[in-house]
């Protein structure tokens, strides 16, 4: 089995744009392309799909598309991959089974990986395989086209801002969609967005781009509590963690978390499967900290830290870098009570968590 990579070293040159990046990506799991409108998240994805013509070249686990040295091409139908853009482009004319299976006839058996039964399963459309596209809504559409895109088992899955259309309940409809396809799909998906909740939520790896530039790239866990990254200013902030269900109380709904010598508890209506490891967010703006071990507080979770770094955030706010057993986690507290408390690093402190989000 080869080594399971996609590389892609692209250089674009434009009017007024430069993209020039030198990617090595995982080959599998969901990989965000993040940043900011116009920083060349789309140019960079169409470049690697070959549809818009960069000088380098570009490798997907094993199978090289570009390699200008050796005056190699592979032209966008040969690439086998799959795209989904931000407005769900399905044929108007066709059902939903026949646009689903239109991708299909043109994949040649031997390249047929994926079930297709168990796909719309996963995706939810089942029951919509004879509807019309004008009659479905804005999540179903986009879920119909995520299953066209995969049904011809592709190499890999490019997603432009594919929830960027939707409203915020649509979102969150297809969100837990994508979840479910990187734990049961063995592809690697490349998914450009500039909305953090969804790349902390959906991607294992993430690249910010500035103005056609790799300005940092790594596992997003680590991304995300990095104070030097302007991933990390403002309301939006967020860390991810991973933790080992240990215990769940049926009578308050109150699971417990188990992350390297801490716990966290959160309330959760469905019982987990003890033993299981869940992805856990926490907003910086929910964590709060204190110098003595909070008493008689109705919030749920507590746990001693060492502070890391500070910098100032937005007029009025600081940010926290804080170390509670090997996790990072960020609390966005106001500049006032960083001076009361005197924060500093190296400094022990108890923080407090208002509220845990499960996310798978």
């Amino acid at each position: 089995m080869h080594h399971r990579a996609i590389s892609a070293r692209l250089q674009l040159q434009r009017a007024d744009f430069t993209l020039d990046v030198d990617l090595q990506l995982p080959g599998q799991g969901i990989t965000a392309l993040f940043g900011p409108s116009g920083c060349g998240k789309t140019t960079c994805l169409r470049s690697i799909a070959g549809l818009e013509r960069a000088r380098g070249n570009v490798t997907v686990n094993g199978h090289v598309w570009q390699d200008d040295a050796q005056q190699h091409w592979v032209p966008t139908h040969q690439r086998g991959l799959g795209y989904v853009f931000q407005e769900a482009s399905l044929f108007p004319h066709l059902s939903v089974h026949d646009n689903i299976h239109y991708g299909l006839r043109r994949t040649p058996t031997a390249r047929r990986a994926i079930a297709l039964e168990p796909l719309l399963e996963l995706l939810g459309i089942t029951a919509l395989l004879d509807r019309q596209p004008a009659t479905l809504s804005g999540g179903e559409r986009q879920r119909v086209a995520i299953a066209r895109a995969l049904a011809t088992s592709p190499r890999v899955l490019l997603m432009d801002e594919p929830l960027s259309a939707l409203d915020a309940q649509r979102k969150a409809e297809v969100l837990p969609y994508l979840d479910k396809l990187q734990t049961h799909l063995d592809i690697p998906v490349l998914y450009v967005s500039h909305a953090l909740d969804e790349v902390a939520r959906l991607a294992s790896h993430l690249v910010l781009l500035r103005e056609g530039r790799v300005l940092a790239h790594g596992a997003t866990a680590s991304m995300l509590a990095r104070l030097d990254l302007p991933l990390t200013e403002g309301d939006a902030a967020t860390t991810i963690l991973t933790a080992t269900v240990t215990a769940h109380d049926a009578a308050t709904h109150l699971s417990t978390l188990a992350f390297d010598g801490a716990v966290l508890h959160l309330i959760n209506a469905q019982p987990p499967a003890l033993g299981s490891q869940r992805r856990l967010r926490i907003q910086a703006r929910d964590v709060s900290l204190s110098l003595q071990p909070p008493q008689h507080s109705s919030i749920l979770n507590s746990l001693p830290a060492t502070v890391q770094s500070v910098r100032a955030d937005s007029p009025g706010y600081a940010m926290v870098a804080l170390r509670t057993g090997s996790a990072t986690l960020l609390a966005r507290i106001s500049q006032h009570s960083a001076q009361q408390l005197n924060i500093q690093p190296q400094q022990s402190v108890f923080i407090q968590v208002k509220s845990v989000a499960l996310l798978d």
